[in-house]
């Protein structure tokens, strides 16, 4: 399977964006999702998943402030991110950053 993270881009500090997540296979209808990212000399870090009933779980990171939502039938998921901060700069990807199936999105919050 392919996840492939998209809608990434620059914007202000408490601007909002929108990633999402298309992905090819069978990843949807068998596991839970995730979403990550990697900031520049920082490790890998998971910050939301959702499961199949649609549960979350988002990391005191960016809890209040970010939503996952996916639509199993279309094989997409997505993040909401409000009242973005600086340190929310980062690769953002749906799948773990280090796996060679997984294309991540920049986002860049200026100050």
């Amino acid at each position: 399977a392919q996840l492939v993270a998209s809608g990434g881009g620059s914007v202000q500090a408490g601007g909002s964006l929108r990633l999402s997540c298309t992905a090819s296979g069978e990843v949807f209808e068998s596991s839970d999702m995730a979403w990550y990212r990697q900031a520049p000399k920082k490790e890998c870090e998971l910050i939301s998943t959702i499961g199949d009933d649609g549960s979350t779980w988002h990391s005191p990171s960016v809890k209040g402030r970010f939503t996952t939502s996916q639509d199993n039938a279309k094989k997409t998921m997505w993040l909401q991110m409000n009242t973005l901060k600086p340190e929310d700069t980062a690769v953002y990807y749906c799948g773990p950053c280090w796996s060679d199936r997984t294309t991540g999105t920049q986002v860049t919050v200026s100050s």
